[in-house]
């Protein structure tokens, strides 16, 4: 059974920083798309980044520049460096993963979920 367990929110000012982390188990990591997805209230879930098992990433246009997505396959963890960030950036994180061969940023691709870190940024 495969497991996301994220950590690392918060709450921080506008133009803090935050990094997010999801440790992984129960399937062969280093094989899979891994993404970060975001809700805020009231609003649908978006796409932030994703990370191929090859290493190629890709991030939606609103955190291009400012947060980087990143795998340590040897600690089966992913993370999000968060800069520079805005009270638009306030939501709960979602950490995912799947097998998919396509690895975009597209909700529906993902199968396995974690249970979310919030993150608050205040202006």
């Amino acid at each position: 059974q495969v497991q996301l367990v994220e950590s690392g929110g918060g709450s921080v000012q506008a133009g803090g920083s935050l990094r997010l982390s999801c440790v992984a188990s129960g399937y062969p990591y280093s094989t899979y798309c891994l993404g970060w997805f975001r809700q805020a209230p009231g609003k649908e879930r978006e796409g932030v980044a994703r990370i191929a098992s090859a290493g190629s990433t890709s991030y939606a246009d609103s955190v291009k520049g400012r947060f980087t997505i990143s795998r340590d396959n040897s600690k089966n963890t992913l993370y999000l460096h968060m800069n520079s960030l805005k009270p638009d950036d306030t939501a709960m994180y979602y950490c995912t993963a799947t097998y998919s061969g396509r690895c975009v940023l597209v909700e529906a691709d993902f199968d396995y979920w974690g249970q979310g870190t919030q993150v608050t940024v205040s202006s």
